[in-house]
């Protein structure tokens, strides 16, 4: 099918898909206004980039996986690849990544990924299905990696927040050159509440490895305002960076690297070991609300 940007709408939201990547281009409500970020790269070129096979960094940018160490990127392949479109209507559109001799160079498994960005009224779903074709256990992370405007259309001049589910206070994880360590710093969060500022971003990601839960709210005080519901998802980061119009809501399975650790991929915090002949799903829904 078409490498052309996939178009999906209804009257409540539209959004395009990129080809490369699998990754959102443009999230816009009925009268044009949009919620994602738009990728000027004076900030941050991504826009919701897919993190596989690796969530975070690797030591000197190397992984290993069954003895074979190869090169990787911070976050993965799959957001510099070409995926194919296998499916589309009005109202979805599904891309697919398999295992190629390309990427068999830098990850020796025979993967296939595949993305699905589905409507329903206001509610944008994003699934992701990981299967392992090949004959051997297969280690890899995956995540969601979307910014979303900051401030929210309508909303400029108000404090924006984020308000976890479940009401926690999950400890902070703050990266150290790129890395996990194991020290936890007090929750930013005040009984599930997080009051955003630029300033919280100074020092890079805010990661919470524990204790988030499975759904949030993002948005400014009295509307509009971003609920998400993730699946198969225990990790959460925040980031931004100082001054930028935006705010990344990233939902992970699998970290960066630990300080110090081997580069061995199943070795990383949260990596998922996937049986030969499994797939396991993943899930991400954004309902304006």
């Amino acid at each position: 099918m078409s490498s052309a940007p996939a178009r999906i709408t209804n009257d409540h939201l539209s959004v395009t898909v990129a080809a490369l990547g699998a990754e959102i281009q443009s999230i816009d409500l009925s009268d044009g206004r949009p919620l994602l970020w738009h990728g000027d790269p004076a900030f941050w070129a991504g826009r919701a980039p897919v993190l596989f096979p690796i969530v975070g960094r690797a030591p000197g940018d190397r992984i290993a996986v069954n003895g074979q160490t190869a090169p990787m990127a911070q976050h993965g392949f799959a957001r510099r690849s070409l995926f194919t479109r296998i499916a589309a209507d009005a109202r979805y559109c599904r891309h697919e990544l398999a295992a190629s001799a390309e990427t068999r160079a830098l990850y020796p498994c025979d993967f296939r990924l595949t993305i699905t960005h589905a409507l329903d009224g206001p509610r944008l779903t994003i699934r992701a299905e990981v299967a392992n074709e090949g004959p051997t256990p297969m280690p890899f992370g995956f995540g969601f990696h979307p910014a979303f405007l900051w401030p929210l259309p309508g909303a400029a001049g108000r404090a924006h927040r984020v308000v976890l589910d479940n009401g926690a206070s999950p400890a902070l994880a703050r990266l150290d050159g790129g890395f996990l360590p194991e020290q936890r710093h007090p929750s930013p969060f005040d009984s599930g509440v997080l009051q955003l500022d630029p300033a919280q971003f100074a020092a890079d990601a805010m990661i919470f490895p524990e204790g988030a839960g499975s759904g949030l709210t993002y948005g400014a005080e009295g509307g509009p305002a971003l609920q998400f519901r993730f699946e198969n998802l225990p990790h959460l980061a925040l980031w931004s960076k100082p001054g930028a119009p935006f705010v990344c809501i990233e939902p992970w399975h699998g970290m960066a690297a630990r300080c110090g650790g081997p580069p061995d991929l199943a070795a990383r915090p949260g990596t998922i070991l996937l049986a030969a002949g499994a797939s396991t799903r993943f899930a991400c829904q954004i309902t304006l609300v």
